[in-house]
């Protein structure tokens, strides 16, 4: 069972937007799969440095568009990107010297940080874009 499914509460009406975050889901789903199936670090190791760089270019894009048609919020958006990305780099930093595994927790703090994320600050830009001819 996934533990996020995308749905159109997720979409920010964005063809390009909407996409990335369904390969992030995907990352995340496929990171929670393997670690209930017990995978070793040989194959979370690869999925969580996927997700990371995937994050990032995500964001990039997001960034992008924000300076593109100057989005009045996107000082506090980047912030929030700033910080995730920072956890999640600590988070994968301890992962790869062994002092801390993937958990059920850490699992969970992913899949409702992308989830209210997209369903918050994400969802506050989808109408400004639109407005401006980005679907």
């Amino acid at each position: 069972m996934s533990m996020i499914n995308w749905s159109d509460t997720l979409s920010v009406h964005v063809h390009e937007i909407d996409g990335q975050h369904q390969v992030l889901i995907k990352y995340i789903n496929d990171l929670d799969d393997a670690m209930h199936k017990g995978h070793g670090k040989d194959v979370l190791a690869p999925l969580l440095e996927g997700l990371i760089k995937y994050t990032a270019e995500h964001f990039a894009t997001e960034e992008k568009y924000f300076a593109q048609y100057d989005y009045p919020h996107a000082a506090m958006h980047i912030t929030e990107h700033h910080k995730f990305v920072q956890q999640v780099l600590d988070f994968k930093k301890q992962f790869d010297a062994g002092t801390v595994g993937l958990t059920i927790p850490l699992m969970t703090f992913l899949s409702d940080w992308l989830v209210h994320h997209i369903q918050g600050s994400d969802q506050q830009y989808s109408d400004f874009f639109n407005k401006h001819g980005l679907h």
